[in-house]
């Protein structure tokens, strides 16, 4: 078994190496999925594939068992100016592995899909195994794994694959975005004209920076609302009729993001439309199977703050993977390549003999 594991390892970093070699921003990962297609093919594995999104389930599934979903993505951010490396090169200097999407979450998906082969043949198992790598995960597209689940069937239990030094994330910010706009009357700057906007809006503005949410989670915090854009006017002498703001608003699991969309339309002037209302906050209780596996094996549970696919999970979740979160979207990303023989030690450990 561990000269298997040892070789699944070296797979999965041969994997990672062209993953990053083949650029695969968002919704431009039809390259990256033919490589997915083709790995778990030399792995004796027929994968499906819907647009950009692979998946496969284990050899002996039997629908009368609980399913376990392990999912990351393979789609990436721009790389910015400040990149020293190249961001395509995967370039590896002893233990280290430099590239985009290396990190974020390359690691965590080739991890996964190790761990998926090792458990695949097996006859043993008291859960099912589905691995997703998907898509669009950076822009939370709707062509990513909210295209995917409806194909799936019922799900138990989600690990979702992103860097957090594999320890357990069982809980997570939620996202709204609130576009917002405060209207009045145009009038001369010069006179007693008009109604203005722009002072509507700061009112509204003020209400948002002071308000607090009564229910606080332990794990996440307060809901964390933020005016990020603001614009009125057309020119100096004109008392604007429309002033738009946008808010940033990251939900802790107290609410769902439509109850905070309506509390928040109850006490400004200003018409809200949120963006979306899908990338909820998730939990899940310390006292799950998983969770209480993990913590014996030493692993570390807390909230996140960063968003994942996670959010558009409704099953029980838990965030975990190879990597630090720190290093992700930054210039000159990299993943050690004992970060990933670890990860994919770690995801074993985490799923044999689970109990669900």
């Amino acid at each position: 078994m561990p000269q298997l594991t040892e070789a699944l390892e070296d797979a999965a970093i041969e994997l990672l190496i062209a993953l990053i070699q083949t650029p695969s921003l968002s919704r431009e990962e039809a390259q990256t999925a033919e490589l997915l297609v083709t790995f778990l093919r030399r792995h004796g594995v027929e994968p499906q594939r819907v647009g950009h999104n692979v998946w496969a389930q284990n050899r002996h599934f039997d629908p009368a068992n609980p399913t376990i979903l392990l999912n990351s993505h393979h789609d990436t951010v721009k790389a910015g100016a400040s990149w020293t490396y190249d961001p395509f090169g995967a370039v590896v200097e002893d233990d280290k592995l430099t590239g985009l999407g290396s990190n974020d979450a390359g690691a965590s998906a080739v991890s996964l899909l190790a761990t998926f082969l090792h458990f695949y043949e097996r006859t043993d198992l008291a859960y099912n195994l589905i691995c997703a790598i998907t898509a669009e995960e950076e822009i939370s597209g709707g062509g990513g794994i909210r295209s995917v689940l409806p194909l799936l069937p019922p799900l138990a239990l989600g690990i979702v694959g992103e860097p957090t030094q594999m320890d357990l994330a069982i809980a997570e910010k939620g996202l709204v975005v609130l576009d917002c706009t405060a209207h009045g009357r145009t009038g001369h700057a010069a006179r007693n004209e008009g109604d203005n906007a722009l002072y509507k809006a700061v009112d509204d503005i003020n209400w948002l920076r002071s308000y607090q949410f009564s229910e606080v989670s332990p794990l996440l915090g307060p809901v964390k609302l933020t005016v990020t854009q603001v614009q009125a006017g057309t020119q100096h002498n004109v008392v604007p009729d429309r002033c738009s703001f946008v808010v940033d608003v990251r939900t802790n699991e107290c609410y769902s993001n439509q109850q905070v969309v309506e509390l928040v339309q109850q006490h400004v002037q200003a018409e809200v439309k949120p963006r979306s209302t899908h990338l909820n906050s998730s939990r899940i209780s310390p006292q799950h199977p998983l969770v209480r596996r993990g913590v014996a094996l030493g692993r570390q549970t807390f909230g996140s703050a960063t968003l994942s696919d996670q959010s558009m999970m409704p099953f029980d979740t838990v965030k975990i993977g190879p990597g630090d979160s720190a290093r992700s979207h930054t210039p000159d990303e990299y993943i050690l390549l004992s970060e990933i023989r670890g990860g994919i030690r770690g995801y074993i450990e985490l799923l044999e003999g689970l109990q669900l």
